[in-house]
Formats: structure tokens, sequence, C-alpha cells
């Protein structure tokens, strides 16, 4: 069915639809109230099907690219905005404005139910209802929360109020001892009050620390004045200055976007009780697509942001273009917090000021990037292997298994922003396939049918050869993602892998117009190295999770050793005790309550005699 007549089976309810050229690459996912109308207004049908006029360069060139389309119905338009920005966020389309996926930030709360509150953080609604909240903070919110409790002596720890005598705290003069009634409440509610002035005035906090790190430095206790050195410097890091106070007690967030060229900035401010309290920035990738989408963007930002657990939803939300439709925005704001939020765009008073504060940072922040006119090794990567986007997030897999044994699998993750490996990122895989082809069908299967949780990123670097990188890119289509991948295979010495390391001429493998290449890079390249860097700590996490694995399976083997303690046996033990560990140090009546003393005795016989082996 070609397209025209695709486009004449749309019904008139409300969906998302999504685009796709002739080689099956999903370029452009879109939401619809009525998805005929929508789809529609894309295209003129005399006298041919073509793009239609007044279209924007950039989609003009996306239509002219589309040969094929297909949407999903849902009840309403709300929920094809929420289904939208889902399979934004996991399928990556080529057309789409693609913002970082927004993570969960911390908060700074206080909770004025007790008698001598803390300021703790959280990333959750904690109970109660005199709670307040700071925030949110994509960075420094336990440095400032550390830094606060260096210089104002509340009550340092939650087990302190509890206890019935002075701690080691008073003794530092760090807490004035309520625990003791060295101090009233009403003494106490100043200390607190001091300590808010410097969550709403972070220039105060800092000049109160440099006071701090100069005393600490002059009665040489140098480690202590470093520790505060790196936190003003965090501190400093996430503050925008400026002394905004509206005068007033509401609570705003203010978004303001910006491109130049071919980069874009988001910066999000958050003013609480009328005060600037917190602020973070993303950069934006702009691939090659003519022009950029603020409108898109803005409702990227604002809709990824409110997805997930927001612990104070606004009065009003402020951005600073003139953006128009943004009703099922609102619509959105509305189902998911049952409270009507505007979203505004001021010219006049105090709220215009800040827009003005927030694009002057968005200025600043792109003047930053821009003075940074070397290459990265990020650049050089796409430009070499024909990238769609510059890989800022890089996804790595290996296997390891020994004579079949304790097959596993293990992804690492390298990080543009944090410049290095995010740990926290890394996967393990337990595999049941028996040969390396299958075991990385297997893994990369599993990563793919995350993405709903944890969406792609922009490059996968599989250790393996051609077949193993056709058989990524074939996943990847399955689902119509758009991810880039490429490969690297060992050099072979006497057909053997060669992993002299500075000396190693591995070969690279990539996809270019849709025909597979290779290309041997010099043992100096680089870009090379970053791509071995890669694997090698992929095959450094795999290798490590399977020795772990095959210890636990040795020890099934020195189990099945002993005579008559056979597989259905081993299960009843494991059931019962969970782990070999505790069978191993358990005692001849423990191991009774599951098999018969013969068979116990012969366990505890074994493990002795194991002892002094």
């Amino acid at each position: 069915m070609n397209l025209e007549d695709k486009i004449k089976e749309l019904p008139k309810d409300a969906g998302v639809y999504q685009y796709f050229d002739n080689n099956g690459h999903l370029l452009y996912i879109g939401k619809a109230k009525i998805l005929r109308n929508r789809v529609k207004s894309y295209f003129k049908f005399t006298p041919k099907l073509l793009p239609a006029d007044k279209l924007s360069p950039r989609i003009y060139k996306m239509i002219s690219e589309t040969t094929f389309l297909e949407w999903i119905i849902v009840p309403n338009e709300n929920e094809a905005l929420i289904l939208e920005n889902s399979l934004i966020k996991q399928l990556k389309p080529k057309y789409n404005v693609l913002l970082r996926d927004d993570k969960t930030y911390p908060y700074i709360f206080v909770d004025l139910n007790e008698d001598f509150p803390r300021l703790e953080i959280t990333r959750k609604i904690e109970k109660g209802k005199n709670i307040k909240y700071f925030g949110p903070y994509s960075s420094g919110a336990k440095d400032m929360l550390d830094s606060i409790y260096e210089i104002v002596p509340l009550v340092q720890k939650k087990s302190c109020i509890k206890g019935k005598s002075a701690c080691l705290f008073y003794q530092i003069e760090k807490c004035k001892a309520p625990c003791e009634g060295k101090i009233s409440k009403e003494e106490y509610k100043k200390l607190l009050d001091e300590a808010l002035t410097y969550i709403y005035n972070k220039s105060k906090l800092i000049a109160r620390l440099k006071e701090k790190m100069k005393e600490y430095s002059d009665n040489f206790r140098f480690e202590e004045a470093l520790n505060l050195r790196d936190r003003i410097k965090t501190i400093e890091k996430s503050q925008i200055k400026s002394a905004i106070d509206l005068a007033t007690n509401e609570d705003l967030d203010i978004f303001a976007i910006k491109s130049i060229e071919k980069r874009a900035v988001l910066v999000r401010m958050f003013i609480r009780d009328g005060k600037l309290a917190s602020s973070n920035y993303d950069f934006i990738k702009i691939n090659d697509i003519l022009e950029f989408d603020i409108e898109e963007a803005y409702k990227r930002a604002i809709i990824n942001y409110y997805s997930n657990e927001i612990l104070i939803t606004p009065k009003e939300i402020i951005i600073a273009d003139d953006i128009l439709e943004l009703d099922d925005v609102e619509e959105f704001l509305y189902s998911k917090f049952n409270k009507k939020i505007r979203i505004t765009n001021p010219k006049i008073d105090k709220k215009a000021t800040i827009v003005k504060i927030a694009l002057s940072n968005c200025d600043e922040l792109l003047r930053v990037e821009a003075s940074k006119i070397e290459t990265t090794i990020y650049e050089e990567i796409k430009e070499l292997f024909s990238l769609q986007t510059t890989p800022n997030l890089i996804e790595s897999f290996d296997n390891s298994h020994l004579m079949g044994q304790a097959t596993v699998g293990a992804m690492v993750v390298w990080s543009e922003e944090l410049n290095s490996f995010d740990k926290k990122a890394f996967r393990h895989y337990n595999l049941e396939s028996l040969d390396e082809y299958s075991q990385m069908r297997e893994m990369l299967i599993r990563r793919v049918d995350s993405f709903l949780k944890n969406p792609a990123p922009d490059l996968w670097i599989i250790d393996g050869g051609e077949t193993l990188l056709k058989l990524a890119f074939d996943i990847v289509q399955s689902i119509g993602v758009n991810l880039d991948i490429i490969a690297i295979s060992k050099q072979k010495v006497d057909a053997k892998a060669y992993r002299a390391k500075g000396n190693a001429k591995d070969i690279v493998h990539f996809r270019e117009d849709g025909k597979y290449k290779s290309i041997n890079l010099l043992p100096s390249d680089k870009r090379l190295q970053f791509i071995q860097r890669q694997r090698d700590e992929a095959h450094r996490f795999a290798i490590s999770f399977h020795k772990k694995q095959k210890i636990k399976e040795d020890k099934k083997v020195s189990l099945l050793q002993i005579g008559g303690i056979g597989e259905a046996k081993i299960k009843k033990l494991l059931l019962y005790f969970g782990e070999f560990e505790k069978i191993k140090s358990a005692s001849l009546e423990e191991l009774k309550a599951v098999l018969n003393e013969a068979d116990s005795k012969k366990i505890v016989d074994y493990f002795k005699k194991e002892e002094y082996v």
C-alpha cells in the first residue's frame, strides 16, 4: 500500500503517528487530536502527493523523505501527548527535538512539626503537613547542606535529639544540645531562619564559607580547609548570580531556551517564596535538520520535567518565548497534578525581568560552549564512522564464559557529561545461550526491552566483528530505534586475539549508506584508543562478574562431588538455607532439618576435610 492510500485510511481518533523513510528509518513522531486532519495537513494531493506549501524547511525536508506511516489510536489528546513523549525518548526519531531524559532531582526539606527541625535531602514526598521543600537541585544540594551544618549549629543528626545527653557535636560547638535543654525552641528557630537565608542566598553562604576556610587554614587545619574549598566550587558552579526577590511568596518555575547554529541550551530556574532557590541547565543536541523547532523544544522540556515526581508544583510556569499552542501541555499538567497551572510569557514587571535573566544565562552558556573551539573526540568519532549524531552517551557490550560455564554479559556506560564511565549505570546479565552469537543477541534484546525504563544511548559499541554488528542493527531496526552502532574486533595473531596495549591493531566495523565497512587505524590513533577503552572496560566488567558466577557454580560442583548428594537434594538445601555459604557453615543439626542424618554427616565431613586441603 502506497503512502497516499495509507493517509486515506487514517481514522478521526486521537493518537500518535510515525513517519518512516524508504529504508524503514523512523523520521518523526507526532500526536494529534484528530489523526486524519493532522497528518493530511502535511501534504498536498494534486497534481500528486507532495509536501504541503508553507511548511518550515525542516518539516518540508522530513515530508520529502517520508514513504510510509503508522499510527496508534488512544482515548484522548492527553493520552496521545504522554505516549508521544514516551516514544520519542525511547526511539529517538531523526526530526524530533531530543532532550536528555530528565532525572528526579533532589530537594532540601525541613519538617516544621518538629520542636528542633533539621534540614535534610529527599527525592520523594515526605509524610506530614507542615513540611517545607527547597529545590529542585541538579547539583550542589549535599555540598550546600553540609556547608550549612558547618556554620550553623543545628541538630546535626536525627539520632542526636533522641539522646539524653550532649554529644561530641556540642563539645566541638556544632550543636547547642537541645537534648539537654541548653537552647529554647525560640532561640533554635533563629538558627533555623539563619540556615534558610543561606539556601536563598548562595552568595552569602559562599562568603561565610570562605571566612570559615581561612579560619581553618590559619589554624593549620588544611584538610578541612580543602574540603570547604571543594564545596565552594561545587556551589558556585550550580549558582545563577541574581538577587531576585518578587516581594511575594509565589512558587514559579522558569524555562528558557536559546539556540545558536548547531547548539541549543535549556535553562530552568525555580523561584520559591518569591526568591530564586535553585537552577539547572542542559544542552540540546541539534542534528543537521536545517532549523531548530523552539516550540517543540519547550513542549518536550515541560512534559519531560513534569512527568517525574515533583515535590513542589508551581503556581505558574514562565517561558521565555511567546508560544501560542500550549493548551495540550496545560491539560497534561492539570491531569497530572489536579490543579490549573498557567504557562505564561510575561512582557512587563518583575516576571519579565526573570525571563531576561534566564535568557542572559542561556547566552553566557552558549558563549562558553562556543569558546571550546577544539574538535572533541566525540565529534571526530561521529565524522569518521558517519554517525547520525554526536555520541555523548555510549553503551558497550561484552560477554564471558569458560567452556560454557557461568555465561554472563556486561554493559558499561560512558557519559560525555561526566567525562568518565557512569558506573551506577553498569549492568550485568546472566545468559542462557550457548554460543557467542546467541549470547550477544540475548543480551542486546534484553537491553532493547528496557528502553522504556532506560532510553537508548547515542551509540552502542559491540565487542565483535561484522556478524555481530549486523545482528545489533537487525535488533534495533526491528523496533524502529535510531541508534548508531559500531563493533571492534581484535587483531588475530596466529589465530589468537592480540591484546598488546598501545600496539593492538584492532579492526573497527561500521555502516555507511547502508553498506558495512571496516577500518584499520594506527594503534596511536586517539579515536581507536577511545573505542578500545570502552571495549576493555566492558571486558573487565564481564570477566569480574564471570569470576563471581564461576565461584558460585564451583560450589555447586563441590557439593555434587559428595557421594549421594544429587541435584534434587542440593535444591532442597538451597531452598532452606538460601545460599551455598550458609550450607557450608551449617551445623549437623541444622542440616538434619532438611536431609537425613547420613547425608547431613557427609556434608559436614566433606567441608571439614576441604578446610585442611
